[in-house]
This record gives C-alpha cells, sequence and structure tokens, in this order.
C-alpha cells in the first residue's frame, strides 16, 4: 500500500463538476477510487464503462433515462469511462440536470477519454493526471536516503504500483512483461486502426535505444519501412496514452540552435527496459546515462503536475553540440539543468545558453542533489 497524491479526492470534488482522472493502465486509478469510495460518507453509485447496460444508459442522450439512474445519490463514480460512447454527453446531462452532484470518472486511454469529453465538459470537469508511483509520493513513507538507497532499483524496474510492491528481481520483470504484452498497447489497438503490435513495439524500441537523443522520424520510417505520416501518427498516439513524452527544442534567438526535432522519453523506466528486454544492474550497463535521464524526466513531470508547477519545458542544443537536457521556460525566466549521473562525469558547458538568455539559470543534476528537483 502506497501513498498516493490523489488519496484525498475531497479536495478536488465540487458539486455538479465531473472530476476525470487520467492515466496510463495499472497505475491504481481504480484502486484509488475503491478506497475513496470505502470511506466516504457520501451517498453513492459506482457504474464500470465496460458494463453494457451501463453504456446504454449513458450514451442514450435520453434524460428519461439517465436522470432516474443518478438522482437519489450525492456522488456518481464511474470507472473505465472510456468505454461508454459519446460519454462526455452523458455526464454533461448528469452534472447540469441533477443539483448539487458530483461526478468522479476514470479512464485510462486519455486520447479517446479526452476527445470524448474535452467540449461537452468544458467549464464542467476538473483533470487529474494519474501517474506511476512519484518520489514525491514515496517520501511521505521513506527518508531520502532510504529512497537513494533504492535509487538503482528504480533506475531499472521503474515505479509502477504492483512493480515497487514485488519482492525479487524475478517477480518486478514477470510484472512489468505483463504490463507491456498485455496492458501497454491495448487502448491503442482497440481505439485505433492500427494493424498489430508488432511494428508498434518495434518503434517502441527505436525509441527506447534513443533516449536523451534527438529523433528523427524520417530514419524511422526507413527503419520500420512505414510512411512519415504512420510514424508522427503512432508516436502522437504513444504521447496520448501516457507511454512517450515529447520534449521539444527550444529556440529564441540563435541561428545555431537546433529546435525542429524531438526527444522521446518513456513515462516509466521499467516499461522502457522491457521493451528492450534489459535488466541488468546499473553497474552492469552502458546506457545508465540515459536511465538516469529517463528518470529525471519522468519525475520532473510528476512534480510539476503534482505541484502545480506550470512550465514550458524544452531541451536546447547548437550546432556546435553545445547542449542543455532540460529548460523550464516559467514565472518570465528560463531554468537550465544538466542530467549527469555521476557529478565526476566532465560535460562541456553551456556557456552560450547563459549568454543568450539573460534572465537564465543553468544547473547540474546529479544523483548527489537530485531529491529536490523530484519531489
Amino acid at each position: 500500500m502506497f501513498f498516493r497524491i490523489y488519496d484525498k479526492l475531497d479536495d478536488y470534488l465540487k458539486p455538479n463538476k465531473v472530476v476525470v482522472i487520467f492515466g496510463p493502465r495499472r497505475v491504481g486509478k481504480t484502486t484509488l477510487l475503491d478506497q475513496f469510495l470505502s470511506k466516504t460518507k457520501l451517498k453513492y453509485k459506482l457504474d464500470n464503462g465496460e458494463n453494457l447496460q451501463v453504456q446504454q444508459i449513458l450514451s442514450s442522450r435520453d434524460f428519461s433515462k439517465i436522470i432516474p439512474y443518478v438522482n437519489r445519490y450525492e456522488l456518481y463514480a464511474l470507472d473505465e469511462a472510456h468505454r461508454v460512447p459519446n460519454i462526455g454527453l452523458g455526464l454533461k446531462i448528469i452534472v447540469d440536470q441533477i443539483p448539487g452532484i458530483k461526478v468522479i470518472a476514470t479512464g485510462s486511454s486519455s486520447f479517446e477519454l479526452s476527445g470524448q469529453i474535452g467540449e461537452p465538459l468544458t467549464g464542467r470537469k476538473i483533470p487529474l493526471i494519474f501517474y506511476p508511483v512519484s518520489q514525491l509520493e514515496l517520501k511521505r513513507e521513506s527518508s531520502p536516503v532510504e529512497l537513494e538507497q533504492r535509487l538503482a532499483e528504480f533506475l531499472v524496474f521503474g515505479c509502477y504500483p504492483e512493480v515497487l510492491a514485488s519482492g525479487d528481481k524475478l517477480q518486478k520483470i514477470k510484472v512489468l512483461e505483463e504490463l507491456v504484452n498485455s496492458y501497454l498497447l491495448k487502448d491503442i489497438l482497440e481505439l485505433e486502426r492500427v494493424k498489430g503490435a508488432k511494428i508498434l513495439l518495434d518503434l517502441l524500441r527505436l525509441i527506447a535505444f534513443q533516449i536523451g537523443g534527438e529523433v528523427s522520424l524520417s530514419e524511422l520510417s526507413r527503419e520500420l519501412g512505414i510512411d512519415l505520416k504512420t510514424v508522427a501518427r503512432y508516436l502522437g498516439l504513444f504521447e496520448k496514452s501516457f507511454i512517450l513524452y515529447n520534449l521539444r527544442g527550444f529556440s529564441r534567438n540563435l541561428r545555431s540552435e537546433i529546435n525542429r526535432k524531438s526527444k522521446y522519453f518513456f513515462y516509466d523506466n521499467g516499461i522502457r527496459n522491457t521493451i528492450i528486454s534489459n535488466f541488468n544492474d546499473v553497474e552492469l550497463r552502458d546506457d545508465t546515462g540515459k536511465l538516469w535521464e529517463n528518470f529525471m524526466v519522468s519525475e520532473r513531470l510528476k512534480k510539476q503536475a503534482y505541484g502545480s508547477i506550470f512550465a514550458n519545458n524544452y531541451f536546447w542544443r547548437t550546432w556546435e553540440k553545445q547542449e542543455v537536457d532540460w529548460v523550464e521556460e516559467r514565472e518570465g525566466k528560463l531554468f537550465g539543468f544538466e542530467f549527469k549521473y555521476s557529478p565526476k562525469r566532465k560535460s562541456r558547458p553551456a556557456k552560450e545558453f547563459l549568454a543568450a538568455y539573460q534572465n537564465s539559470t543553468l544547473t547540474t543534476i546529479s544523483k548527489e542533489n537530485y531529491f529536490d528537483f523530484v519531489t
């Protein structure tokens, strides 16, 4: 059992609003909902979007069916909401027509759920993104020293709840393989016209080997034997389903800056390592720097979401190969960060970045000072 950032869902519930909980599969959305409902004093009804009767009622757009179905309750909760056709319109009827009702909807397929609820629930929803367990959450139960001692584990196996709860290395690997083989691509394969899982896994494998590097869609297209538009479409699906994060280049004044390409990172290190079937210890790997950079990116994204840090994120690089791994544009300033697993590792300082952007800072994040950056 882990402390989760949204354990107190009461703090987010508002009358005639829908709390929409997005996130990857298997991060604990259903568990979060069940635990909240077991403690709430509100009179509630819980449904699952996979239930055919629920689908028929909520997708009917029929006031005479929907309103009597839920108007006796103070709270309506719908798990797997993306399974219900036109769910946004159904939820809109509920929050518009039943005074004071509170609604929670969860969904793993963000691109499908957000597409259905976006316009119908404009001004009526409170979106919450739910990630694999964060360092920010773990520090509620463990000291910084204890978490630092587990750093190598996080870098290799990631932070999905079931993985963290697994005892030994073999159990963690089995859980991760099940996540990748049974859940990772499920929403994409069900909801999009994709020929099969193999091409998607092949694309993810290519991306996994390029963590921290700029990705060329043309190169991916040649490697996979599919057209450029299809590559771009698949990458977009990976982003929307919380598998990959697209980090774009920053550019404003210098001709030497590169800003057209993107870098891709996995939302979880364990998923990345499962894709390439490499669970070797950190000391035995030649990609530790990539693991470190991916871990810093994913944990920083969690901290931004959970800590209400509003920033535009980029990387910065010039043709002369001066580079800043992570740039946050916020509060009218630029905050640059370089990710170095070992602080002893030498790198070319990006002096041109500081010179070009006077209102900027540059900090190196290593395993010796990373904790404040991610918590």
